[in-house]
């Protein structure tokens, strides 16, 4: 079972009653207004600025800003440069850290995050230590008790999906980074509202972690993605659901 998939439900509930919405908005204008300037404006042509769009609104993020952050992506309103990087690293008991950065001062984020690694147990490493062990994914997890297994089965299979996964009190639906809108669509089809969703870096094995350092492993991910400048954090720890619960409760 899958720790990352884990926190990262309990971090979808959380942001929906707390100040991460804030943060959430923050990093979806980011994501739009990136994909809007690397690809254009038109959601039809353009499959990053569509997916971003679909997260921005499964969070409930008002039209109007993401029309803005559309704009100033393409141009047609003033908005902050920003440039993409990928960092990588170590946690608590060796556990893979893949961090996607934005950022309008390189320098100034990675000596930040640099400190964040080292201050929580970890340590930042060179390019490519880490990323070989991740595969870009669709991962989409649906509550036990909204669907049964065959019946989920069945309907995400013939959508494009590859795998269902039992992730403890989740059912955790594995896909292609091209079907994934056409399975999450089905699921939502169904009048189901995913735990969490999104389209991103899957690690091909796991780390267990248990303890001091399972808590310490929460405290750096909380850290790292409490950074302004954090779009996403992929790691390939494993521990108990009962133990992410209970720390970021």
């Amino acid at each position: 079972m899958s720790g990352h998939s884990k926190w990262a439900t309990i971090k979808h509930k959380k942001a929906a009653t707390d100040a991460r919405r804030g943060k959430a908005f923050t990093r979806l204008i980011k994501e739009i207004t990136i994909a809007a300037r690397n690809g254009g404006g038109d959601v039809d042509t353009n499959p990053r600025l569509r997916t971003a769009v679909l997260a921005a609104k499964a969070e409930n993020m008002p039209q109007d800003n993401i029309k803005r952050a559309i704009q100033r992506g393409t141009g047609e309103l003033p908005g902050a440069i920003y440039e993409e990087l990928t960092v990588e690293g170590y946690g608590p008991g060796g556990v893979a850290l893949l961090l996607d950065v934005t950022t309008d001062n390189r320098n100034r984020t990675v000596s930040e995050l640099r400190h964040l690694l080292s201050k929580n147990g970890g340590n930042m490493g060179e390019a490519g230590c880490v990323a070989w062990m991740f595969h870009k994914r669709g991962d989409i997890t649906v509550a036990k008790d909204r669907i049964s297994e065959d019946e989920l089965m069945s309907l995400v299979l013939e959508a494009g999906a590859e795998d269902l996964r039992d992730d403890g009190s989740n059912w955790e639906i594995i896909t292609p980074p091209d079907a994934y809108e056409a399975v999450l669509r089905a699921i939502q089809g169904r009048k189901i509202e995913p735990a969490s969703s999104e389209l991103g870096m899957m690690p091909q094995n796991y780390v267990k972690v248990e303890g001091k350092e399972a808590e310490q492993t929460l405290r750096l991910l909380e850290a790292l993605d409490d950074h302004d400048d954090v779009q996403h954090v992929y790691s390939n720890f494993d521990m108990d659901e009962s133990q992410i619960a209970q720390a970021v409760s």
